[in-house]
């Protein structure tokens, strides 16, 4: 079989003839109206963003750290704080999700079994037997211990938030503990007028089975009392 060769200038190109689409066929489109300088568009004043059915825009994501250099944005306590100045997942008043139905933080309630209840009945971290971290070497919480320099120990060598010098948060207009402030109303006061603790017809913890103090107790051994059979801070043997 023999090849014809004809020049490139013979060869005519083909196009494909178009079909003309009836009027009735074409589908209806809505075109927007060209938008000026600042957006507006020419006939009704809107811009584009602002009709039926128009897509939000969403912010750009961030993934350094807020505007108070806190990385990651979500550990900032300013930025997701509560209106009361507290985190918004352990804040009673904003129903949190960590706080359970008694009222106290899910992990640390005893009654809920928290995760940071040990097997003894305490704080996992504050617990001796457990070894908890928050435990010093002096068998005393790491944080008000002075020989450690605790981060709770002012220079006064009292614990920050009770002592007045510092304006220490626990202090009340009284000059006394918030706490343990009758004319405060302080939650540790019963209705007996005396700390809750130490109450006896409360069955305070502070009461020992022979009705005293356990801290002043000779029976019981306690601190309060020196070798010598008194109470220390009166004892003038122990003094010298």
């Amino acid at each position: 079989m023999t090849t014809i060769w004809r020049p490139h200038w013979l060869i005519k190109h083909i196009e494909p003839v178009k079909e003309e689409v009836p009027d009735d066929d074409v589908p209806d489109v809505k075109v927007e109206p060209v938008a000026d300088d600042d957006g507006i568009n020419g006939e009704d004043g809107t811009t584009p963003s602002e009709g039926t059915g128009a897509k939000r825009k969403r912010a750009p994501r961030t993934k350094g750290p807020c505007e108070h250099g806190v990385k990651p944005r979500s550990q900032c306590k300013v930025c997701r704080a509560c209106p009361h100045g507290r985190r918004r997942e352990r804040c009673k008043e904003c129903g949190g999700a960590s706080i359970c139905e008694h009222g106290r933080r899910r992990s640390q309630c005893k009654e809920c079994g928290g995760a940071s209840i040990c097997e003894h009945g305490r704080r996992r971290s504050y617990c001796k037997e457990c070894g908890g971290s928050g435990i010093c070497e002096h068998g005393r919480l790491r944080s008000k211990c002075k020989e450690c320099g605790g981060s709770q120990i002012c220079e006064h060598g009292r614990h920050r938030q009770y002592c007045k010098e510092c304006g220490g948060s626990q202090i009340c207009e009284h000059g006394r503990q918030r706490s343990k402030c009758k004319e405060c109303g302080g939650s540790q006061i019963c209705e007996h007028g005396r700390q809750r603790s130490k109450c006896k017809e409360c069955g305070g913890a502070s009461i020992c089975e022979h009705g005293r103090d356990h801290y002043r107790c000779k029976d019981c051994g306690g601190k309060g009392i020196c070798e010598h059979g008194r109470l220390r801070y009166r004892c003038k043997e122990c003094k010298k």
